[in-house]
């Protein structure tokens, strides 16, 4: 029975930590776009492997001529 002394303080101030970081990230815009990293992922929008070595050694051949 003792032992409840100290773990009923310990939950509770642990049970208020975790309410105010919930509310910090709530007040803080962390959950404002719940949607937009699911949409991000589904475009893509990264050049293809073939483009970039194109353009790498489109690069490469313009300093071999100057």
């Amino acid at each position: 029975m003792s032992v409840l002394v100290f773990l009923i303080p310990i939950a509770l101030i642990l049970g208020l930590v975790g309410l105010a970081a919930f509310i910090w990230s709530i007040r803080s815009g962390q959950y404002d776009d719940l949607e937009g990293a699911s949409m991000r992922i589904l475009f893509d929008d990264d050049v293809p492997k073939a483009a970039k070595s194109e353009k790498k050694s489109e690069k490469s051949q313009k300093n071999t001529q100057d």
